[in-house]
């Protein structure tokens, strides 16, 4: 399940809605949010986005000749998973893979994908998969567009860049209910530095919500901060919750924190995000065969793009 995003300035009302649960909100906090959208071109980029993701993955099950079907369904905007479900059992759709395009899971990420599954009441056998964090092809991929992106910066200072891993911040409520979303996380920044030797990291999480209640921290902006207060002049950002562009990156990072940055006479640079990288596609093909397999289905079977 992608979470989706709006697709114009006019839809940014009614998905904010949708993401609040249509509690009351005020015409400040919708107002913010639709000139964050304004600056990063009036839109969000997820859907095309996340169909380009699905139409890679179709191409990665289809070499495998098992005859699986790749679908597209968002949490918060159109397609809506409800949708997506429906044109499913019209197709005559039994039995399908979950597969939530976000690595970690927690109970209010990964979890409220498979909430809206239940709650569509679809008489289609969902087999989930809940998380792939550790999954050999992300962790590649990012590895190799964190060292992509490293050649930006001079020769003679590269080594001395510091990375900032970063992803979503949650509620820190989350904490009293053991929910593994930082321990997954710090599984996979530790399996990076594996394959960056040698490399100065760090992790911060971003993009918490204008809530009044605490989010996880620290903030990646805290960061920046005291790197630049040390006298660091280059700082690499690889954003490791997110796989493809949307506002937490395009305004989060490009606009927020490179502004921030800038003003502190810091170079800040951040990462291609990984989109359709082969590495994380062929990683997700499998585990959707696996996932298949395990569920005992016989083919063909369908695979829903959540």
């Amino acid at each position: 399940m992608a979470y989706g995003g709006p697709n114009s300035l006019e839809d940014v009302e009614p998905y904010l809605m949708d993401v609040r649960g249509y509690r009351p909100t005020s015409p400040e906090i919708i107002h913010e949010v639709r000139e964050r959208y304004r600056e990063i071109g009036g839109r969000s980029p997820i859907r095309e986005r996340s169909e380009a993701q699905a139409a890679a993955l179709q191409t990665a099950l289809d070499a495998g000749g098992l005859g699986f079907s790749v679908y597209v369904g968002m949490r918060h905007w159109k397609p809506f998973i409800k949708d997506t479900l429906a044109d499913m059992s019209a197709a005559g759709i039994e039995r399908a893979v979950g597969l939530v395009m976000a690595p970690h899971y927690s109970r209010l990420s990964i979890g409220a994908y498979y909430k809206r599954l239940q709650e569509a009441g679809s008489s289609i056998q969902v087999a989930p998969v809940e998380s792939w964090n550790l999954l050999p092809g992300y962790l590649e991929a990012l590895a190799a567009n964190v060292r992509a992106a490293l050649e930006r910066f001079p020769a003679d200072e590269r080594a001395g860049v510091p990375v900032i891993f970063s992803a979503h911040s949650l509620p820190e409520r989350i904490l009293t209910w053991g929910d593994p979303y930082p321990a997954q996380l710090r599984a996979t920044v530790a399996a990076l530095a594996e394959l960056l030797p040698g490399r100065e990291y760090t992790f911060a999480f971003q993009s918490a919500a204008i809530s009044n209640e605490p989010w996880l921290g620290p903030d990646a902006g805290s960061l920046i901060a005291k790197y630049a207060a040390e006298g660091r002049k280059n700082i690499l950002l690889a954003p490791i919750g997110f796989v493809c562009e949307h506002v937490e990156v395009l305004y989060d990072v490009d606009v927020v924190f490179k502004k921030q940055a800038a003003a502190l006479g810091v170079r800040l640079e951040r990462i291609e995000m990984l989109n359709t990288a082969p590495q994380m596609i062929a990683g997700l093909a499998g585990l959707v065969r696996e996932k298949a397999k395990e569920m005992q289905w016989k083919v063909p079977i369908s695979s829903v793009w959540l």
